[in-house]
Parts: C-alpha cells; structure tokens; sequence
C-alpha cells in the first residue's frame, strides 16, 4: 500500500469513527473484501478495498436523492456524473466511487452525511482528564482519578476492551500522566527522547506504546460500542481532546 493510500485508509477510520457509532461489518462484494460500517441491519457505507484504491459504494433512497440533488452543484462534475449514471434500483440509487487519495476523500464525505446524518454523541467534558499520550484519561479502564461515567459504564468498557484486544486482566491503576512518578512504558519513551508529548513524536501514529486500535480500514468484526468505549478513547482528537 503506498503511503497516500494509507493516508486514505486512516483517515476514513477517524472520519467515520468519530462522526458515527455503527458497526463495523467484513464482508465479501463478489469476491473483493469489503468492510460494511452498519447501523442494524442497515448498510450506510460499504468500502471495496483493492490494492490501489478503495471503491466507496452508497446507496441514496428516494430522501437522499432529494437532498442529493437540491445540493449537486456543491460537487465536483465526476461526482455528478457517477450519480447520473448509477443506476436505479428498488432499493436505491447504487453509487460506486474510486478513492485513492485524501482530496478525493473529502469529496465523498458530504454524501456519506447525506446517506445518513452524524449520529456520534459526545462523552460528557466535566471531568475530562488528558493524558500525554493523547488519550481521555478519564475514559481509560485503568483510570483511578476522578472521572463522569459510571461504575457500571467502565465496567462495560472493560469487556469492550476485552474483546477488542483479547486481554481480561485490568488490575493495573493508573493516576493519570500529572502525577510525576509515572512509569508507564510511554512515559519513560518521552523522558528517552526529551519529548513532553508523545504525538511531538515522528512515530506518533504508528507507536504500539500508545495503545489503542490502529485506525485503519480492516477486516475484523467491531461493534459500535466496542468502537465507543475500546478504541476512541486511545485516538488522540476523538473525543475533544
């Protein structure tokens, strides 16, 4: 994959990830991998993944077409053209659009929030807490601060992780990066290079000592609350921090 690609795949995730909460579905189109991001059973983006490009499929009923069409001259002529020339089914307007670099990406983003409004709601800021490695302290399963979500709602973060990273041990407590006696792996990596924090670092985004699920288009099965409480959380920017 070359790296405008990858550009592509990483910033789809944080796109999708951070507008909507769906799941995250592998599948097959004929015989291309695809993954389905879904609400239910309802399939709001599908993306074909080819070795130099993605094919992003959406599918406009007849509201979408509506709105589609009241806003056309907002997009480019390809874009146009591709919506003209889709063809009309029971079910919808099948659309298919190649991507394969990041300005192309921000074309399709409008349709994806015509095919279905933002829906991500944002965890509450009362206690947010900020770590150095970009992640919401207060959010993290080993948080021992003081934090707004409930005992019962971390311990339903803790299976999410669970399932996310395969990993049913949370017995380690942490106080947060504010605290000067901090020993975590992180930690002792930014003292090494003089750094204050980690995403100061050349290899922020691809750094296995910060955590978190690498935001990229896969082909494993993630719900929308595993996305919620799993993984987001570890993406620097998500959930305003």
């Amino acid at each position: 994959m070359n790296n405008e690609l990858q550009k592509v795949s990483e910033e789809t995730m944080r796109f999708m990830r951070g507008k909507y909460a769906l799941d995250e579905v592998p599948g097959k189109y004929y015989d291309i991998d695809c993954l389905k991001f879904r609400q239910g059973k309802r399939t709001i983006l599908s993306i074909n993944i080819h070795e130099d490009r993605y094919d992003f499929q959406i599918i406009f009923g007849k509201t979408e077409r509506v709105k589609f069409e009241a806003r056309r001259s907002e997009f480019p002529q390809y874009i146009q053209d591709i919506y003209d020339n889709s063809k009309t089914y029971h079910d919808g307007k099948w659309m298919m659009f190649p991507v394969a670099d990041l300005e192309t990406l921000e074309t399709i983003k409008p349709l994806i929030m015509i095919k279905k409004k933002p829906n991500r709601k944002p965890f509450p800021k009362t206690h947010i807490h900020l770590a150095n490695c970009g992640h919401r302290c207060d959010l993290c399963v080993h948080y021992k601060g003081e934090t707004s979500v409930s005992i019962e709602e971390m311990e339903y973060a803790r299976k999410c992780c669970t399932a996310v990273y395969g990993v049913d041990n949370w017995e380690m407590n942490c106080d947060g990066c504010h605290f000067p006696d901090c020993t975590v792996e992180s930690a002792n990596c930014r003292k090494g290079k003089g750094i204050e924090k980690c995403w100061a670092c050349d290899n922020y985004s691809t750094c296995k000592k910060t955590a978190g699920w690498p935001p990229e288009i896969h082909m494993r099965k993630i719900t929308a609350d595993e996305v919620t409480w799993a993984i987001l959380p570890y993406v620097k920017g998500q959930y305003g921090n």
